[in-house]
């Protein structure tokens, strides 16, 4: 099957992204983990004896970057519904995190601890339509929200990548009834023309 003028387009520029180019040299898995860095130079995400819950890891850059800035009293926990290979000190949990054993499972290998961190950088497989992808990047953000009642210690921070559009504001809204700051951050390596946004939510209240 050949590709459409769109997907063409999109591969070359992949390709030639500055970042992609980047992230091959430095042997990092993917050019998002150049985001992370930038949100976590900023605000000091992650300490080295944070206990880290990482969704939609896979393909891991970056669980590769946090697994760098913890020491042995850190942990990092990261899930994929996809496969991802193994990277040392992290426990990689290949399942839906939504579901109950893959809860039960998170729970098991944090040992009693509450994450101090939770990183989301989930997207939905796009279709180009946003009267579906909006609302499936919504619900995305929306259950890394909810995970956070369980999981996230008070305290704690909640980073998740989000879409301007139908149902930002109202998420917007909800993390502030949970968190004492919620800020937007938009690294350089997001595309300029995406309306890819993180909300940087600090401070969870008990």
């Amino acid at each position: 099957m050949s590709r459409s003028k769109s997907s063409r387009r999109w591969l070359k520029e992949h390709h030639s992204d500055d970042f992609v180019i980047k992230s091959r040299k430095q042997n990092w898995r993917s050019r998002a983990v150049y985001k992370l860095a930038e949100i976590d130079e900023r605000d000091r995400l992650i300490r080295p004896d944070s206990c880290v819950i990482e969704l939609g890891a896979a393909p891991g850059g970056w669980t590769q970057y946090v697994a760098g800035k913890l020491s042995a009293k850190g942990r990092l926990v990261a899930i994929d519904i996809l496969p991802m290979d193994p990277i040392d000190g992290v426990d990689i949990i290949q399942a839906d995190f939504t579901e109950n054993e893959a809860l039960a499972e998170i729970e098991r290998l944090l040992c009693g601890r509450k994450a101090d961190l939770v990183l989301s950088d989930m997207a939905p497989n796009f279709t180009g339509q946003a009267v579906v992808d909006q609302p499936r990047s919504m619900y995305l953000a929306e259950l890394a929200l909810d995970m956070c009642r369980e999981f996230l210690a008070p305290g704690g921070t909640l980073l998740v990548k989000t879409f301007q559009g139908s149902g930002f504001e109202a998420l917007n809204k909800a993390m502030r009834d949970q968190f004492g700051s919620v800020k937007s951050r938009k690294p350089a390596a997001s595309r300029s023309r995406s309306r890819e946004v993180y909300l940087l939510a600090q401070d969870r209240r008990s």
